[in-house]
């Protein structure tokens, strides 16, 4: 425990500063930014202003030195001896009515000539400095933990809980490793407070964290403390090579094909035990009455369907079968991604003899909300079960887990 604090707290510091000497390198790159925009509007603003201002004073400086000129023709002409006299005169009225030396351009008033000031508000650093007082907060624990680990055949049930009531949590998500060597990843992200992780491989340690977000917030709240889980059950498999359905890489997910060939697709081994639950979600084909998803207790070969002797199943139309004959009791019909369970425990445990039926199980099936329970006499003590599926027409798709 004094480790984790310790390490944590360490990891907190790290973290933090990492954070604000970020900020600070964005600050000062934003701030500069902006001096030199600023910079180049006044650049902008007193070569445009200056401009007209040195024309007008080339024109005045050009109308004075002509003037200067005229000037000292004047004077010439009126020194000048009596017989050039005339002519020179004459020439000098003559330029004098040609230069208006009373145009000059107008000169504006200094009110209208430009005076660059540059205007500081202080309200930003005030807007700052409350944004900078709230911003980031330490928390002794994240707002959730993880809970409880039920091994599922190749995976794990992961369930979590909110340790601070006062946290709104409008999402959570889930992270998992194997072993320590790899980096985390999101295996959900969502509302629920549990999920099942599949594709674990059994005897294999996983470590996994989990996170939550605010009500109507962003960002994601601190990770929780990580801990490992592991599960001891096989993944379930359907029986590779059955002419008539083809199987995902896993074997997990049985796809009725075009072939005409019927028969049950089992299991590859009696991966279902008491007390734990198997779950089948389907995609729908065109339904028959044959049709069944179920457990038995052992492969029969010769059968085009479930609905027999030692084996209990659901049809595509919802008819439950108990040992082939079937119930009053009906569920709904099977509907695409809608999910088909089934839950066994063993309610009377006689000796195993021949003589039959000591053997019993109480079966609940659930399809849509809905569900059937109902003793199950066998006459043998089975621990685990195989379970399987028949469909009559292509198209149908299940996934076991």
């Amino acid at each position: 425990a004094p480790t984790q604090i310790k390490e944590s707290a360490a990891l907190t510091r790290d973290v933090l500063e990492q954070h604000f000497n970020d900020l600070k390198g964005t600050l000062k790159k934003l701030l500069d930014e902006r001096l030199m925009s600023l910079l180049q509007e006044v650049d902008v603003i007193e070569q445009e202003s200056i401009k007209p201002l040195d024309e007008c004073q080339k024109l005045i400086e050009h109308g004075v030195s002509t003037a200067d000129e005229l000037l000292r023709e004047g004077e010439s002409a009126v020194d000048g001896d009596v017989g050039q006299q005339n002519e020179k005169l004459c020439n000098f009225t003559k330029k004098a009515l040609h230069i208006q030396l009373d145009s000059l351009p107008e000169v504006p008033s200094l009110v209208d000539v430009p005076c660059l000031s540059a205007q500081l508000d202080d309200c930003l650093l005030t807007i700052l400095k409350n944004q900078i007082f709230r911003h980031g907060t330490v928390a002794s624990r994240p707002p959730v933990q993880l809970e409880e680990f039920v091994e599922k055949p190749g995976g794990i049930l992961v369930r979590w809980c909110k340790v601070d009531e006062e946290f709104l949590a409008q999402d959570y998500r889930l992270q998992c490793r194997k072993g320590t060597a790899t980096a985390f990843e999101d295996v959900y992200v969502g509302s629920e407070t549990e999920f099942i992780v599949l594709h674990i491989d059994p005897h294999v340690d996983y470590q996994f964290r989990v996170c939550a977000r605010g009500d109507g917030r962003q960002e994601w709240s601190p990770w929780s403390v990580p801990q490992s889980g592991r599960t001891t059950l096989v993944p379930h498999e359907w029986t590779a090579g059955l002419e008539g359905y083809s199987l995902s890489s896993r074997r997990n997910i049985a796809l009725r094909n075009d072939s005409q060939s019927c028969g049950v697709l089992y299991s590859k081994a009696p991966t279902y035990f008491c007390g734990q639950t198997l779950t089948f979600r389907q995609t729908v084909g065109q339904p028959d009455r044959r049709d069944s998803l179920g457990v038995c207790v052992e492969q029969q070969n010769g059968f085009d369907s479930l609905q027999r002797d030692q084996a209990v199943c659901i049809s595509t139309n919802g008819a439950v079968f108990v040992n082939g004959k079937e119930m009053t009791n009906q569920l709904p019909a099977v509907t695409s991604g809608s999910t088909v369970t089934f839950d066994m425990e063993v309610v009377q445990l006689g000796p195993c003899s021949n003589e039959g039926g000591n053997f019993k199980l109480r079966v609940t099936i659930s399809s849509n909300n809905r569900e059937v329970v109902f003793d199950w006499v066998l006459d043998q003590c089975c621990g685990s079960l195989y379970f399987g599926c028949s469909f009559s027409y292509p198209g149908w798709k299940v996934l076991v887990f």
